[in-house]
């Protein structure tokens, strides 16, 4: 079943790289100059995920870092992260006050923007990316995703329809950056039944299976593309 949410709090992004990646320099693409690196550090409710990371068995590190309700801001950092850091996966954590569930939204749009975000600034036009295509599919299927977790008593359900509002917008120029090889997570707010424990344990078991689901694709991607016809 389909949902449509608004997120209603700071997001955050989790990165999952290369540990070489996240602590170097890098040059500016038009000066030369070096740049300082992107800090990326626990964050709000990122800090049980960050104390946790992806396990000991997994050849990526996760760090997150906190995006704000700015779209003009956001859309700085996202194409910034893309451009030196070059994550294998980024995973946008959104909260939706109203949600009962945790929820993995499958694609961003590129319209529709209309809501101001805490500076008071909507994007011309509610576009995104003039020109761009209407939707960006995540090249993860969030589908195989909901089926493959199994958390306690945390239900994982599947949407296509991220709200229209700062975290669908940073979804969607992730996807656009990064090749589909982007992932947004809906999760309802903090309470009994969802300690800040709980959920901290839901988005690594949830952003490992997504890491798995995502090399599947890319394995059968290249294997079709080196068949012979």
């Amino acid at each position: 079943m389909d949902m449509v949410h608004v997120a209603q709090d700071t997001s955050f992004l989790c990165l999952a790289c290369p540990r070489r990646r996240l602590h170097a320099a890098h040059p500016h693409p038009r000066t030369g100059l070096m740049r300082t690196p992107l800090h990326t550090r626990p964050v709000g409710r990122a800090s049980e995920l960050s104390q946790l990371g992806l396990g000991g068995d997994m050849e990526l590190e996760l760090r997150t870092l906190q995006l704000p309700v700015d779209y003009r801001e956001a859309r700085r950092r996202v194409a910034r992260i893309w451009e030196e850091l070059r994550p294998q996966l980024a995973v946008h954590v959104g909260m939706d006050a109203s949600a009962k569930a945790i929820f993995l939204e499958q694609c961003g749009k590129n319209r529709g923007y209309r809501d101001a975000d805490v500076r008071g600034f909507r994007p011309e036009g509610g576009v995104c990316l003039p020109g761009g295509p209407e939707v960006i599919a995540s090249g993860v299927s969030m589908k195989a995703v909901c089926r493959g977790v199994a958390i306690g008593d945390v239900e994982v359900a599947f949407s296509r329809d991220a709200g229209r509002y700062v975290c669908d917008y940073t979804y969607y120029l992730s996807l656009h950056h990064g090749n589909g090889h982007a992932a947004l997570i809906h999760v309802p707010p903090l309470s009994p039944r969802l300690p800040a424990s709980l959920l901290g344990k839901a988005l690594q078991v949830i952003i490992r299976e997504m890491l798995e689901e995502s090399e599947e694709a890319r394995a059968q991607s290249t294997t079709q593309k080196t068949q012979p016809w």
